[in-house]
């Protein structure tokens, strides 16, 4: 895929030795592309999220190879993992990670604070980011004073704030009623199809299908299939 932003290939993930060893991913090749969204769906234990914490280099895979933009990430030395997360790739997660005694701003901010940039800019870009997202009112409201479609904006604000290329997002909806929910899948797709991200979307939300690009399925550790957001089946590559 020439507008890949993450390539995975022939990735395997096996936990444990000898014969306790169990093989959540075998022989995996996935590529997703720069304003695409990807939705990853399958049973509970199937390995979806063990392939989006491979892809977001919070895990290391056990063999094969993952490509972000371009940069080999597998066996790469832990030391380098967090320049790659950093730089490349912003994080939803289904149960927020605000931290409750800063505001919502303050939460945003944070993830630029921790890539060391000033204050005064930090502000600047988490205001925007909050904007981005239909929050700018809400900047001084801390967790507690939001709904749960509120907190999942703040979450994709701090994950689009540093202005990443992926945005790795893992049941992103799954705490939110239907309205909120829907509003959120809506905001993950402009993401990728007007401002060029690529998105990749692990669910059980069967709403989630009719947002995305491409759905592929895993069950016991292997893509079983994919298809358009029409159905109709795909390469899983393509």
């Amino acid at each position: 895929m020439a507008n890949a932003a993450i390539t995975v290939s022939g990735v395997s993930k096996v936990y444990g030795e000898g014969p306790t060893a169990v093989r959540a991913l075998a022989d995996v090749s996935l590529s997703v592309a720069r304003g695409e969204v990807l939705l990853m769906m399958g049973p509970s234990g199937s390995g979806k999220t063990t392939l989006l914490s491979i892809m977001g280099a919070i895990l290391g895979a056990s063999g094969g190879s993952v490509r972000i933009n371009g940069e080999e990430i597998v066996n790469r030395p832990q030391r380098d993992l967090p320049r790659i997360r950093l730089e490349h790739i912003g994080f939803v997660f289904q149960g927020f990670n605000l931290f409750p005694a800063l505001t919502a701003l303050e939460n945003v901010a944070l993830a630029l604070d921790i890539r060391g940039e000033r204050r005064s800019t930090a502000g600047r870009l988490a205001t925007d980011a909050l904007a981005s997202v239909g929050l700018a009112h809400k900047a001084g409201a801390y967790p507690s004073d939001l709904s749960g479609g509120q907190k999942q904006r703040v979450a994709i604000a701090r994950a689009l704030v540093g202005d990443p290329a992926i945005v790795l997002a893992d049941e992103p909806t799954a705490a939110l009623d239907s309205q909120s929910g829907r509003a959120v899948l809506e905001l993950v797709r402009q993401l990728a199809h007007q401002r060029n991200r690529a998105v990749v979307l692990v669910t059980h939300d069967h709403r989630a299908t009719e947002y995305a690009d491409r759905i592929v399925e895993i069950a016991d550790g292997r893509i079983t299939g994919a298809t358009d957001s029409t159905g109709v089946a795909i390469g899983s590559s393509l």
